[in-house]
C-alpha cells in the first residue's frame, strides 16, 4: 500500500493562457486526474467539447459554466460547493465573469491532462488579454487532441 501527499507548493503547475492549473496526479488504477484550477476576472475556455467527462467542484468565486447541448444554451452560475458534472461531447465552456478570483477541483481523464500539458506553460504569463500567439497554441492543442472548440457559440 502506498501513499502520497502533495502539497500546493509540489504539485506540477501550468499556465494555459490565464488559467494556472495544479496538477494532483491520477487516482491509482483509473486514469482519472485531480486537478485545481485558478481562474482570474475574465478568463475562461470558449465553447468546446471533447471526449473526456468531467467533474469540477467550485471553491472560490462564481464560475459561470455554459451548455450548448440544447436552444437556448442553459448557462449555470456555480459558487463554492456547487459540483458540475459534464459529460463526454456535450458542448460546454466556463469562465469567470466576475471582478474576483475563482477557483475550482476537476476530475478528468489524462487524455485532458496531456492536453494541458501541451497547451500550456510553466511560466507565469504576463497579464492583459491572451495574445495572438497564445490563442493559437491552444487551438493548435486542441487540434492535436481532438477538442472541437465550438464556432459560432457564444462565449
Amino acid at each position: 500500500m502506498s501513499v502520497t501527499v502533495i502539497t500546493p507548493d509540489k504539485a506540477e503547475t501550468i499556465w494555459v493562457v490565464r488559467d494556472r492549473l495544479r496538477l494532483h496526479g491520477a487516482l491509482g488504477g483509473t486514469g482519472v486526474h485531480l486537478l485545481e484550477v485558478d481562474i482570474p476576472p475574465g478568463s475562461g475556455t470558449p465553447p468546446h467539447r471533447h471526449q473526456s467527462p468531467e467533474m469540477f467542484k467550485v471553491n472560490a468565486g462564481t464560475v459561470t459554466f455554459n451548455i450548448f447541448d440544447q436552444q437556448p444554451p442553459r448557462c449555470i452560475a456555480a459558487e463554492p460547493g456547487t459540483i458540475v458534472r459534464i459529460e463526454s461531447w456535450v458542448p460546454h465552456n466556463y469562465a469567470n465573469a466576475s471582478d474576483g478570483p475563482a477557483a475550482m477541483e476537476v476530475l478528468l481523464e489524462e487524455s485532458m491532462v496531456n492536453f494541458f500539458r501541451d497547451a500550456g506553460t510553466a511560466e507565469q504569463p504576463a497579464g492583459g488579454p491572451p495574445t495572438n500567439a497564445e490563442i493559437g497554441a491552444v487551438m493548435a492543442a486542441c487540434a492535436r487532441h481532438g477538442i472541437e472548440v465550438m464556432a459560432g457559440a457564444p462565449a
